[in-house]
């Protein structure tokens, strides 16, 4: 495989097929594989797309993201879904990303217009396995989702 350059010009076309999806998100990824490892991406984040809270416990995965552009908000949450951490992330901020060990539970959002992170974690990515979501917070797609979210995002100290 040859290498892969990691561009403007490739953050701008990431950035509008997430403008295109209804989850307001879009990963591209350097693996070639879903059994490649490690997963190696850039994930475009839109304002407020929302990523349901989930952990990554069985099996047990870290996950590292970096913020390259914009601005993130991380919340990591205790078993019974309040809050125990919040961290703004970017190149503007004193933390630029965050390493997030197996089993914690935590979601992310942009909440600058856009937000370009690269991502690495263990593969291989197995559909059924990637993540458990959290029972406590509503599913991706439900209507109250984004009032949930909300809620989260007036929490949020920066």
């Amino acid at each position: 495989m040859p290498v892969q350059l990691i561009t403007r010009s490739l953050f701008d076309e990431t950035a509008r097929r997430a403008a295109q999806s209804h989850r307001r998100r879009m990963n591209h990824n350097f693996h070639a594989a879903p059994t490649d490892n490690p997963h190696r991406f850039l994930n475009v984040l839109l304002e407020k797309t929302y990523i349901r809270p989930h952990r990554h416990l069985e099996p047990p995965k870290s996950e590292t993201f970096l913020v390259l552009e914009g601005e993130v908000a991380f919340f990591q949450f205790d078993d019974n879904g309040t809050v125990a951490a919040s961290y703004s992330l970017g190149p503007d901020q004193e933390a630029l990303g965050i390493d997030v060990p197996p089993g914690v539970w935590h979601t992310l959002t942009a909440v600058s217009p856009h937000a370009i992170c690269f991502e690495v974690k263990p593969g291989p990515w197995e559909p059924a396995t990637d993540k458990e979501f959290a029972p406590w917070a509503p599913d991706e797609g439900n209507p109250e989702a984004g009032v949930w979210l909300q809620g989260l995002l007036e929490s949020f100290a920066r």
